[in-house]
């Protein structure tokens, strides 16, 4: 099921499983159970971002740089691919970092790799980045991401 927040206009917004919402949508699925988590419909448009905001519903960034709300893809047909994140998300699959109840962990940890990789290297050599991205993971680089669990040191 895909967590959405019913919104202004009785729109739904979705707060999770981005990346599944557009496969399925790719797949041509019409279709989708979703779980309503909050109906903040009767809310206006500045209300409802600054609840959104709030509750860690939303993370208005693109390519690791806020966005206004008003750049946010209208449906999911409009999500683009963040190669960091899909190599964030591969890299808590293989061992880097621990699952982590920190809202957005995964987008934190993209922000990292993004600083220190290069995104054709990610785009292109995908495992080659994933190696790399081990190595990062459990540098002391990383210690203050969620999830970190890299060697502690009595430094």
């Amino acid at each position: 099921m895909i967590p959405v927040i019913l919104g202004p206009k009785h729109r739904h917004y979705v707060i999770d499983h981005h990346h599944l919402a557009r496969a399925l949508h790719d797949e041509g699925v019409k279709e989708v159970a979703v779980t309503v988590i909050a109906n903040l419909s009767k809310l206006d448009q500045d209300s409802f971002w600054y609840v959104m905001e709030n509750r860690d519903w939303t993370h208005p960034f693109v390519d690791g740089r806020r966005r206004p709300y008003s750049d946010l893809p209208k449906s999911v047909d409009r999500l683009i691919d963040d190669p960091f994140r899909s190599l964030a998300g591969e890299l808590r699959r293989a061992g880097g970092f621990a699952k982590d109840t920190t809202p957005f962990s995964e987008f934190l940890w993209a922000d990292f790799l993004r600083r220190h990789m290069k995104r054709k290297v990610v785009e292109n050599h995908f495992e080659h980045a994933l190696e790399k991205a081990l190595e990062l993971a459990k540098s002391l680089d990383a210690d203050y991401l969620p999830g970190w669990c890299g060697p502690v040191s009595d430094e």
